[in-house]
């Protein structure tokens, strides 16, 4: 196995490498065509290619050196409104050598800023457009101050189909040799949650045991209990049987190390799966949040999880009693 990274590895180079973003990709080629792109807003939830299609476009427009002429600041650099009036300015104000008549700057994570810092971008936007073109990257738009939104060219990104990802998936185990199970893949996808960097990194930290990946594996190696074993305790509870229920929830926190938020995450999760009336289904639903209420707030994980179980039991009895 590879000790690089693979979601850098395996990060598409150009733009036609990019899938199931058509449309975006098709305006960012029509960028490169013409040879001249606009301030730009990448939108849209982590690890759907925001970053990625930044560069492509990049590397699409300047050829393979296109590192030379773009700037990328992110969420490990800091971005008050002195490296805007000093590090962003020096960078915009000079043009660059060739073909392609600006320069890039890319900003991730600019929903992070602030509204100072987001004033003086605003005037650097203004006065060096000749010159410098900026790509701003954020998980919430609207955190954006209206004036940078409206001078630039707003583009969403979506999650990636289930599909793709699962070809993702397949193809870099073909490529490292790593074997994966069908249970396997299915754990990674439920835990990715559609974002392809966190699927990917999942997929490298579960290759690293050195055995195939199933389903056991992924979620050992991510702190996870395995979802039927959480629903195995729910329904034991919901059967009546607290004792063995309360038995099975020690075997989850010492088994996988959990924490009492850890586990009522994903119990809230399992009671939508849960085959018992919808009014029911409300009712665990508001338990659940008041037990984990308790849990921020200092309460003993293992008092308050034995009193979800009780509730649980409560519930199956009124739930056979018809009520």
């Amino acid at each position: 196995m590879s000790y690089e990274m693979w979601t850098e590895k395996y990060r598409p180079r150009t733009l036609d490498e990019i899938v199931d973003q058509e449309e975006i990709v098709g305006r960012l080629k029509s960028f490169v065509k013409a040879k001249n792109v606009p301030h730009c807003i990448f939108a849209g939830p982590p690890g759907t290619g925001k970053t990625t299609a930044a560069l492509c476009l990049a590397h699409d427009l300047y050829g393979e050196n296109y590192r030379e002429y773009i700037m990328e600041l992110n969420a490990s650099d800091e971005r008050g409104i002195n490296v805007v009036r000093e590090t962003v300015k020096t960078f915009a104000r000079t043009k660059p050598i060739g073909e392609v008549t600006f320069k890039i700057l890319i900003l991730d994570e600019a929903d992070n800023m602030t509204d100072d810092a987001q004033q003086a971008l605003r005037r650097t936007m203004e006065r060096y457009t000749e010159t410098a073109r900026f790509i701003l990257i954020a998980n919430y738009s609207g955190k954006i101050i209206e004036p940078i939104q409206s001078r630039c060219a707003p583009f969403r990104f979506t999650y990636l189909p289930r599909e793709a990802i699962i070809k993702r998936i397949e193809y870099i185990c073909e490529r490292e040799n790593v074997k994966i199970l069908e249970d396997g893949i299915e754990a990674i996808l439920e835990i990715g949650e559609g974002d392809l960097r966190k699927t990917i990194n999942i997929l490298q930290t579960a290759a690293s045991v050195g055995k195939p990946i199933d389903a056991e594996v992924v979620y050992s190696v991510v702190g996870k209990a395995n979802p039927h074993d959480v629903r195995d305790m729910m329904l034991t509870a919901l059967n009546g049987d607290f004792i063995s229920a309360r038995n099975k929830l020690r075997e989850l926190t010492q088994k996988y190390g959990l924490s009492g938020t850890d586990i009522i995450k994903q119990i809230h999760s399992e009671i939508f799966r849960l085959n018992i009336p919808d009014r029911w289904k409300v009712k665990l639903a508001d338990i659940a949040g008041e037990i984990d209420y308790r849990l921020i707030q200092g309460a003993s994980d293992e008092i308050q999880l034995s009193a979800l179980l009780a509730r649980l039991v409560e519930v199956g009895y009124e739930i056979k009693r018809g009520l």
